[in-house]
């Protein structure tokens, strides 16, 4: 009995180490897959690095730009503002001769109407208007 105890445990023993050499392979090929997602993951991962430089560039830039587009644009509306100060002064300017026109055209209408006299448009009546009313001027002296 004892040496048919020795054979069984010897047995057990082996069935033992073939497992154990079975579950040694599963363990190498998946230590073989980590390795290989390993290695990816790295490339994944320097692929990344690179991205991740060239987009702090790519904002470094963009920053340059919005900067130089804001002075451009500060210096535009500074104009912008300047020509439309300019324009309103001009605008006044124009409505003080448009009045001082019209009341030289008020003043050189005649008191009686003349029986059919040509239409004449209201610019070529303002003209001439001022025409006689210049010449009346320069008749008298006071002209410049």
């Amino acid at each position: 009995m004892s040496h048919s105890l020795g054979i069984v445990i010897e047995s057990l023993v082996a069935v033992l180490l073939m497992l154990t050499i079975g579950y040694c392979i599963l363990l190498n090929n998946r230590l073989k897959r980590l390795k290989a997602d390993e290695h990816s993951l790295k490339a994944t991962i320097g692929e990344l690095i690179t991205a991740t430089e060239i987009a702090e560039r790519a904002i470094g830039g963009l920053k340059h730009t919005v900067r130089d587009v804001n002075v451009n644009l500060g210096n535009q509306l500074t104009a912008a503002t300047q020509m439309s100060a300019q324009l309103k002064a001009q605008l006044a300017e124009g409505d003080g001769v448009i009045r001082r026109l019209s009341k030289i055209a008020l003043a050189a209408r005649p008191a009686e109407p003349q029986p059919a006299a040509p239409k004449v448009s209201a610019a070529k009546a303002v003209a001439a208007a001022a025409e006689a009313f210049s010449d009346r001027r320069r008749a008298s002296g006071l002209a410049a």
